[in-house]
């Protein structure tokens, strides 16, 4: 077989085989087109053929069939695990004060509207007038977020506790409403589900994420947190307190300020006493965590768990916007 020679060429001049680009001399530009430039070129492709048209010929990281098959998904989890965190990480995001708690539990301004419709509720009265019970929860959400968020504490060119919560409505609303008022971005990370779902007004559009996977989403949660408070709420809010306490339990995280706001409700709902009396858990696992009634009492020892030069009282966020 005999080499068959290509003329020499200056680089930038036409070849044998059409022209090239024009030269660049330069070291540090890419010499290679970006996905998003060839992903491009082929739109603007003027051939149509069977072959092209056909699924096969589609880039791989634009054929959505092909990322949505099952054997995709360790990719899919790679996604949602990357784009939040770049995006965090763009966004200067250091540290989280994350915030759980119900979907349910009404804003003060609405608390007295589903009062007055209780009768009616196919839920009972009962029910509505313990939710109605639960809106100061409301309130304490909105401070404690308003408070972290007043801090503004910068690290290492960081933004520290910026508030995250579930993006949703009720006290994932008043975690974002706080942030807001006290003029913070805040973090929003919601979830696909059957019904509708969408991201409360009040979390900041370009940190405003949506996850597929409840694992990905769970493991964002907890990536940055340096604080959690754990509002009343049920088995959603459940699953993510027991799973924070059992990560630092088995050492797999190390330990934080956890805040359990409500006593009346979690003694209730919970006997952790009686967890301990079983053998099951030890009793100092119940250090682990700490029962709370306000954002004051919250706030105060997280200053001061981590030594911070931060108030511990701060205006009502609702006066505030009031004024």
């Amino acid at each position: 077989m005999t080499d068959r020679e290509e003329p020499p060429v200056e680089p930038g001049q036409p070849g044998p085989h059409g022209k090239p680009e024009r030269a660049d001399r330069k070291l540090t530009p890419r010499k290679f087109y970006k996905a998003e430039d060839e992903a491009a070129f082929t739109e603007a492709s003027p051939t149509h053929t069977p072959q092209t048209r056909h699924p096969a010929y589609r880039l791989a990281y634009r054929d959505v069939d092909f990322l949505l098959r099952d054997d995709l998904r360790p990719v899919r989890f790679q996604l949602e695990l990357l784009k939040a965190e770049t995006m965090l990480e763009e966004a200067g995001v250091g540290s989280t004060l994350v915030i759980y708690g119900s979907a349910r539990i009404p804003s003060p301004e609405k608390a007295e509207e589903l009062m007055a419709n209780a009768d009616s509720d196919p839920r009972g009265r009962k029910v509505v007038e313990n939710l109605v019970a639960k809106a100061k929860y409301y309130d304490e959400a909105r401070r404690l977020a308003f408070m972290a968020s007043s801090c503004a504490i910068i690290e290492e060119g960081q933004r520290q506790f910026v508030v995250t919560s579930g993006g949703g409505p009720a006290i994932m609303e008043a975690a974002n409403r706080g942030a807001a008022e006290a003029g913070a971005e805040s973090i929003g990370l919601n979830i696909v589900l059957p019904h509708e779902q969408a991201p409360n007004e009040y979390v900041t559009p370009r940190l405003s994420f949506q996850f597929h996977y409840f694992a990905l989403r769970k493991m964002h949660f907890l990536l940055r947190a340096r604080a959690v408070a754990v509002f009343p709420g049920g088995f959603g809010t459940f699953d993510e307190f027991f799973e924070l306490i059992t990560l630092i339990q088995t050492g797999k995280m190390k330990p934080i300020p956890i805040f359990l706001f409500g006593k009346e409700f979690w003694n209730k709902v919970v006997n952790f006493d009686a967890i301990a009396d079983e053998g099951v858990i030890s009793r100092d696992d119940l250090d682990l965590f700490r029962m709370v009634d306000t954002a004051e009492e919250a706030w105060e020892r997280i200053v001061k768990f981590y030594e911070l030069s931060c108030p511990t009282a701060m205006p009502d966020p609702g006066r505030l916007a009031a004024e």
